[in-house]
């Protein structure tokens, strides 16, 4: 093998583990994002989590989807898309902030 196969596997690598480090931080914050919508509904316990787990498989498929199913969902509990939009940012900064303080393997 020679030291660019090396290289170019590395590289690999390490574009396999972001992108599964991005789809897990964004995961993670589409979850706290669930969770607070539902508890905008006034949902609580497992029918929270099983709000937020729908709400990550609706943004598996389409990045859009999960936001349009939020603004869906809580049209009818007063929460406008700005705020939203506001939320979701704030959850997806603070992912991002505690995703890039973890040390990545071989660090």
């Amino acid at each position: 093998m020679t030291s660019f196969d090396r290289r170019d596997e590395a590289f690999e690598a390490k574009f396999t583990h972001d992108e599964q480090r991005a789809f897990k931080a964004r995961a993670r914050a589409l979850r706290m994002l669930g969770l607070w919508a539902a508890g905008k509904r006034g949902e609580t316990g497992k029918a929270a989590e099983d709000y937020a787990r729908r709400l990550i498989e609706a943004d598996i498929g389409t990045p859009d989807a999960a936001f349009n199913k939020l603004v869906i969902d809580l049209a009818g509990h007063g929460v406008a898309s700005r705020q939203i939009r506001e939320k979701r940012d704030a959850l997806f900064a603070i992912v991002q902030g505690a995703s890039a303080s973890r040390p990545t393997a071989g660090n």
